[in-house]
């Protein structure tokens, strides 16, 4: 009955046991050390003290077992002659022994305390390896160019902030980690440094080497020139302007009670889509602006409807709209082939007037020459020395062909020739000029000897 009652007032006082545990927990997170060295620390006094308990029990087991031989000569004797000692053998003592001999190491110490304990260090020691390994910084040294498997500094510095504001880390395990993730020449900035000081020391002298040195003025100017760009989402674009105003924040550009404000302001100013923005009535939200997440989400539901309707648009008018795409294609079609048409008929005409003016100049060139030729002979004879320079200097000039090598026609030359090709033109043409040629080579000859 003792035992029963004693694993009872274990079990009702859990409670007790787990504050216990608490303290405990604390204990270890100011003193630096691992909560499951702490545990097995109180195990050992535990079981020290269940030591120093051991020997009591033993000398009371001891002072029974004596009583016992003591009592026995008087058993004897009383059934050897029991006329001598018939009064029987005190009975306190067996009863103060019965009451030591209950209370032994399993009340104290009972197994489902000791595989409670046990199972909690092991949990302890597990959750503890979950959170060295999830706690730890991805690696920064400070290079430029960055290697491929590092991050940037503002990205290892979210990452330091997070395990700054951690509770469950104790300082030493901070600046522990902070060290453990720096390369050179990230950690050489740090190597001087005293092993004792707190994360925030370290975490300042990074800052001043590789954090952002922009003023929160021009910060804040660079937010407000933050535009959407071609082709970019909405939700895209209001991410990268919460990235903005963050940093201008974290540099005191902007108070950190307008951030809303402004994250608002500056998209209804920067973003294209006015169909987006009149849906979702922003710029009546300006008076209570809604926080980063909630707008966030709101244009990523408002997107993902729009990419769903013209997905189904495109399922029920598929067909459809392709047999009305191929007929607005063929009247294009016909409309583009008959302004070629009209273009082509147009530039045969003109190229045929041209041929026409060609050909009446050309007459005419001849008529004239023909004209001055038959003017000649009809001359008196007064006329005809003044005449002489005027067919001498005629005929020192060498004739010309005046026609097209590639159409026969007269007025332009082959590289401006435009007609199709006619070779018994141009022979014809050719033969003539021969002819002419042989008749000014004759009158020039002729024209020497009489000279």
């Amino acid at each position: 009955m003792i035992k029963a009652s004693g694993i009872k007032a274990f079990y009702g006082g859990s409670s007790k046991t787990k504050t216990y545990l608490a303290d405990l927990k604390q204990v270890a997170k100011l003193s630096g050390k691992n909560y499951a060295e702490v545990l097995q620390e109180m195990m050992a006094q535990i079981s020290e003290s269940i030591a120093e308990l051991h020997p009591a029990d033993t000398a009371k087991t001891e002072e029974a077992s004596e009583e016992q031989t003591i009592t026995d000569p008087h058993k004897m004797a009383a059934t050897s002659s029991p006329l001598l000692n018939p009064a029987p053998a005190p009975t306190v003592r067996p009863k103060e022994r019965t009451s030591s001999i209950n209370i032994g190491a399993s009340d104290l110490n009972p197994p489902e305390v000791q595989r409670y304990v046990v199972e909690h260090i092991v949990k302890s020691e597990d959750t503890a390896m979950h959170a060295r390994s999830h706690h730890r910084l991805r690696v920064f040294s400070g290079k430029v160019p960055r290697p491929q498997h590092e991050v940037d500094y503002d990205t290892w510095r979210s990452a330091a902030d997070l395990i700054m504001k951690d509770p469950a880390i104790s300082e030493i395990q901070r600046s522990r980690l902070i060290l453990d993730s720096l390369l050179p020449p990230a950690s050489d900035i740090v190597k001087h440094l005293s092993h004792d000081l707190s994360a925030d020391v370290y975490i300042k002298q990074l800052d001043s080497a590789y954090g952002t040195v922009q003023d929160g003025e021009e910060l804040y100017a660079k937010f407000m020139d933050t535009l959407q760009d071609a082709g970019e989402k909405p939700s895209t674009y209001l991410q990268r302007l919460q990235v903005a105003l963050s940093l201008a924040v974290s540099r005191g550009g902007v108070p950190g009670g307008d951030v809303k404000k402004h994250l608002l302001n500056q998209f209804c100013r920067g973003c294209w889509d006015n169909t987006l923005i009149s849906e979702l009535q922003l710029k009546q939200k300006k008076s209570s602006p809604p926080p980063f997440p909630e707008l966030l989400l709101l244009l990523r539901t408002e997107e993902d409807r729009e990419a769903a309707k013209v997905q189904r648009m495109k399922q029920h008018l598929g067909s459809t709209k392709q047999k009305v795409s191929s007929q607005a294609q063929f009247a294009y079609e016909e409309e583009e082939k008959g302004m070629c048409a009209a273009l082509t008929t147009l530039t045969k005409q003109l190229t045929q007037q041209m041929a026409a003016i060609q050909q009446q100049l050309s007459a005419l060139t001849a008529i004239q020459s023909q004209g001055q030729q038959s003017c000649a002979p009809r001359s008196s004879p007064a006329t005809q020395p003044r005449v002489k320079p005027k067919s001498s200097a005629s005929s020192t000039v060498s004739p010309k062909p005046g026609f097209c090598f590639r159409c026969g026609e007269d007025g332009h030359i082959k590289p401006q020739c435009v007609n199709p090709p006619n070779s018994a033109l141009v022979s014809k043409k050719r033969k003539q000029f021969n002819e002419k040629k042989q008749r000014w080579q004759k009158q020039t000859s002729s024209s020497e000897q009489l000279n």
